[in-house]
């Protein structure tokens, strides 16, 4: 230290302070060594002729009871065989068959093409729920938000271009081996109550704009100078967007989720504050979730992931399936009409549906518990340039496998990628001499017959 003065000495000290800062965000931001894409989310236009600018996806974690929501399945005869156990009218000018469990989506399905010819490849919960977020059953892949805003970018540079509310695994969000800058921020992540749930430490309220903006620009100069040094790393260009953007959040953030700015016959719409706690599931407060993500897609963000879990009625099947039922029902009618009235729902994608199915009960067993089923089950798909009021696709008379328009959730993938203008088999990634893609190595195709 010769020769140094103590303000020279402590300046430097700062500024390897500010490293070593550096270096644990990094460390928490972790990125596969080998690539040398360069990460941005500024907007771009898409590869094809786009119907869909963003995607609303209502995750129906545990696996919904197909036969008893939305592909009815009569016990007729006297031999009564598996089907649905709940009552089924037909609704709209389309005369689609829609639960009684139901009513509010009811009254919406001219807008909806329901997908009863789902299947995927395991019955397991961890690996289909992993399979229908990345594509790969397995292996950590990127999830299909992640992907989204690698293709495209964000709309809004003052929010995450992704957004997953009360997520209920970090592979909902993971953006995997692309660069972290795509992950998708959680909001409600380790909260369990839904009212209070925000984004962590998005206030930081402790200074002035003015102050923090000069704080931000100095440890900004600090990473610029440090990334210059290793201009293939991934990682420091992921943290140094990501302080950019919550900077910009501190802004925006807090009041697009207040929802107390909306009216109070707006909240009576979305149930907020109605739900029913169903087994272990804690995000009971499913209406406040959708009007978010209202609010979100209005505000420009690319993809929303919206979760409901405990779908996953092993046992005390009709009592919970009608809890379930009742907490999201309202709330999402109320969306769909919502963005039907905003001029918004053409161009937002809507996708309902959980990981797999389950097979039906026949009454005279006397069961109230259900088993899983990934061979055959439903999906709902609304707005985005969809047809509308639109069943396709079957399964066999006992709901157990589809047999016609059978879609698997690659299809669904290349499908959802297809209507943003985006071409799943070129929306790769390269990374140690392999090239990734959402659909994977046994590619998908999109279902055509149910684009209008």
């Amino acid at each position: 230290m010769l020769g140094m003065s103590r303000r020279e000495m402590l300046a430097s000290a700062s500024c390897g302070f500010g490293y070593l800062a550096m270096s644990a965000l990094c460390g928490k931001n972790s990125f596969a060594a080998g690539s040398s894409a360069i990460a941005n989310l500024s907007a771009r236009s898409p590869q094809l002729p786009a119907r869909a600018k963003r995607v609303i996806f209502l995750c129906m974690s545990g696996g919904p009871a197909q036969l008893d929501t939305f592909d009815y399945k009569p016990q007729t005869g006297k031999k009564k065989h598996a089907g649905s156990v709940f009552k089924f009218a037909q609704h709209g000018e389309s005369g689609l068959w829609v639960s009684e469990l139901l009513p509010e989506t009811a009254k919406h399905v001219d807008k909806l093409c329901v997908l009863n010819g789902m299947h995927a490849d395991i019955t397991n919960h961890a690996q289909s729920f992993l399979q229908l977020h990345t594509g790969d059953r397995l292996r950590p892949r990127p999830s299909l938000g992640s992907w989204v805003v690698y293709g495209l970018g964000t709309e809004n540079q003052n929010i995450p271009g992704f957004i997953s509310i009360y997520p209920s695994k970090p592979s909902v969000y993971s953006s995997a081996l692309l660069p972290p800058v795509y992950e998708g921020t959680p909001i409600g992540l380790n909260s369990t109550n839904m009212s209070t749930a925000t984004i962590n430490n998005i206030k930081g309220d402790h200074l002035p704009v003015a102050v923090k903006r000069r704080q931000l620009d100095f440890v900004q100069a600090m990473n610029r100078e440090h990334a210059t040094r290793r201009p293939d790393d991934a990682r420091l260009d992921a943290v140094i967007q990501s302080m950019e953007l919550g900077f910009r959040m501190q802004m925006a953030a807090p009041e697009l989720l207040d929802i107390n700015q909306e009216t109070k016959s707006t909240l009576e719409r979305y149930r907020v504050g109605q739900g029913k706690v169903v087994g272990t599931c804690k995000n009971s407060d499913f209406g406040r979730q959708c009007l978010l993500a209202r609010r979100f897609a209005e505000a420009g963000v690319r993809f929303i992931e919206v979760n409901h879990g405990s779908w996953d009625q092993h046992s005390n099947h009709r009592a919970d399936l009608t809890a379930n039922c009742e907490s999201t029902d309202a709330p999402i009618a109320a969306l769909l009409d919502d963005l039907e009235q905003r001029g918004l729902l053409e161009e937002t994608l809507v996708v309902w549906g959980g990981e797999f199915g389950r097979p039906g009960l026949v009454p005279e067993d006397k069961k109230d518990g259900t088993g899983h089923n990934a061979r055959g089950f439903t999906f709902w798909m609304a707005g985005g340039g969809i047809k509308r009021g639109l069943a396709y696709g079957k399964t066999d008379e006992t709901g157990a496998r589809a047999v016609e328009g059978k879609v698997h959730f690659r299809d669904l993938h290349a499908t959802i990628l297809h209507q943003l203008g985006l071409q799943h088999d070129k929306l790769t990634f390269h990374q140690g001499n392999r090239e990734f893609r959402l659909t994977g190595t046994e590619g998908g195709k999109v279902v055509h017959d149910i684009i209008a």
